[in-house]
């Protein structure tokens, strides 16, 4: 494999590690399948890699079929939605993939994705609810998100604009699901307020950043879930479900 080929693979590992751990549910399981999967990139590389889109949609799918391998093979609950049906929001929405890349990823046809993914759109709309703390200092984008929150169904409990708010509404409101923005300007850290919130209670972050790639280096503690600015209510939809669904419990 050429340097270049090295350097698009190396480009594609943020995305890859967010679609991983949005996958999994997890960091740790997400960082761990992202590993195998680029050993077996690395040492069978599915044709040319130089382009960083050939890379990426190598490891999307060599992530799926570590995923596919341990995951069940129907969901536990009937009136959810599958696992191939979920690898094809994440990868069209999360990770803004065309339909012909998320169903190459996936190995199958597009036509059977397309029907897949109009499937698991229709499922969004009768998907989980839950309570939700809004972490954002800025009054106008928190009011956007807090349509979007509850255009997909859930209710918001909060809106906190600085770290101390964040912890107060969480240990207060006992929420399902914690969306942060990272840059809280003059009220601190997002990821600093969700480390507190952590530390009281169990329950799924999705974090908000303009700079996905910063928190997805596989160097330290980071999120599971992470969703770029700005984005569309597709991708809130799927995140939200996503993280209510998987966000505590494995595959």
């Amino acid at each position: 494999m050429s340097a270049m080929d090295r350097g698009a693979l190396i480009r594609a590992l943020p995305y890859a590690r967010r679609y991983a751990r949005a996958l999994t549910g997890s960091q740790a399981r997400g960082d761990e399948v992202v590993a195998d999967a680029l050993r077996e990139v690395l040492a069978d590389p599915p044709g040319d890699l130089a382009q960083d889109t050939a890379a990426r949609t190598a490891l999307y799918g060599a992530i799926g079929d570590r995923v596919r391998g341990t995951a069940p093979a129907a969901p536990v609950d009937l009136s959810d939605m599958s696992l191939m049906q979920r690898m094809l929001l994440l990868l069209t929405a999360l990770e803004e993939q065309p339909l012909t890349a998320a169903a190459a990823a996936c190995r199958i046809p597009p036509a059977t994705a397309e029907l897949e993914l109009r499937l698991a759109r229709d499922g969004l709309r009768t998907g989980v609810a839950t309570r939700v703390l809004i972490i954002e200092d800025e009054p106008i984008i928190a009011l956007d998100i807090q349509e979007l929150v509850e255009r997909c169904g859930h209710s918001v409990v909060g809106i906190a604009a600085t770290e101390a708010e964040a912890v107060a509404i969480a240990e207060a409101e006992k929420p399902g699901l914690v969306l942060a923005d990272i840059n809280l300007g003059a009220g601190g850290d997002g990821a600093s307020a969700v480390a507190h919130i952590l530390k009281r209670l169990t329950l799924p972050v999705i974090f908000v950043t303009a700079y996905p790639e910063r928190l997805l280096t596989g160097e330290a503690v980071e999120p599971a879930f992470v969703i770029t600015k700005p984005f569309d209510p597709t991708t809130l939809a799927v995140a939200t479900y996503q993280a209510v669904t998987r966000g505590v419990r494995p595959l």
